[in-house]
């Protein structure tokens, strides 16, 4: 993702709201919160319904994003500060959890499907592409018959809590050699872990 004039648009996905701030669903703010404190400023609220941050990581210009609408409707946010801060398509990352990973693993793609997670869904409808980086944090899969609806809405276990923090940073270092280094590096360096 290096090397251009425009900015790198970084997206974290979560919910609004102190009640959905520990929700598995919401590590997509966590580790944007992260960031945040890395670049260290402050979000502020945008034209676009979404908190942004400008700032440099890992030697680029990036803008923060973090969508103040719900999961589900997440795109026209997202679609918004793409198009405010004129960023390609291919410069534009977002962090949200995935089922279908081991809690904590981080995976980074460009495009691909959105395997049935609806705020994903909803940015590709608004962008009309699914050609944009993806940020993928493992968060397991529900124990048992629970729903997966209800499994991503729920809080971190305890065990998992302990773990946290840790894979939260992990996954930032992950963001960072995405933006510094490109996909093909950072996928070098944190797939094989």
């Amino acid at each position: 993702m290096a090397d251009s004039e425009s900015p790198q648009v970084v997206v974290g996905l979560g919910n609004p709201g102190p009640q959905y701030a520990g929700n598995r669903h919401n590590i997509g703010f966590l580790v944007a919160d992260e960031l945040a404190a890395r670049v260290g400023g402050r979000f502020k609220a945008h034209k676009s319904g979404a908190e942004v941050l400008e700032g440099r990581l890992g030697g680029e210009r990036v803008v923060l994003v973090k969508p103040r609408s719900f999961m589900n409707v997440s795109g026209g946010p997202v679609a918004g500060a793409v198009r405010f801060f004129k960023a390609p398509l291919d410069r534009l990352a977002v962090i949200h959890d995935e089922l279908d990973l081991p809690f904590g693993t981080v995976r980074l793609k460009l495009g691909g499907g959105e395997n049935g997670h609806n705020g994903l869904r909803s940015i590709t409808k608004s962008l009309g592409s699914k050609e944009y980086h993806r940020v993928r944090f493992g968060i397991g899969r529900p124990p048992g018959r629970q729903d997966p609806a209800d499994f991503v809405l729920r809080d971190f276990s305890s065990t998992e809590r302990k773990e946290l923090a840790l894979e939260i940073d992990r996954c930032a270092d992950a963001v960072e050699a995405l933006v510094g280094q490109g996909l093909v590096a950072a996928q070098n360096s944190f797939h094989a872990t």
